[in-house]
């Protein structure tokens, strides 16, 4: 688990910013497959809301420390 925060903090702020768009993109059309039945893996739902989290998580880490500089 550890593993996973350490890969995303090392993103830049703009990655970061495209991977939540891609991230919500990605959950947005697995919802629409999942209400439509085209898929079953209702785990990738809960697999990209946890990346997401973890993702807003390190940028709003790193807004908290620029505003204590």
């Amino acid at each position: 688990m550890a593993g996973k925060i350490e890969e995303i903090r090392v993103l830049s702020v703009e990655r970061l910013k495209e991977e939540e768009t891609s991230t919500r993109l990605e959950l947005l059309n697995l919802r629409f497959k999942v209400a439509t039945r085209q898929t079953s893996d209702v785990s990738a739902l809960r697999s990209g809301r946890h990346r997401l989290a973890r993702v807003l998580t390190v940028l709003r880490e790193r807004e908290l420390v620029e505003g204590a500089e």
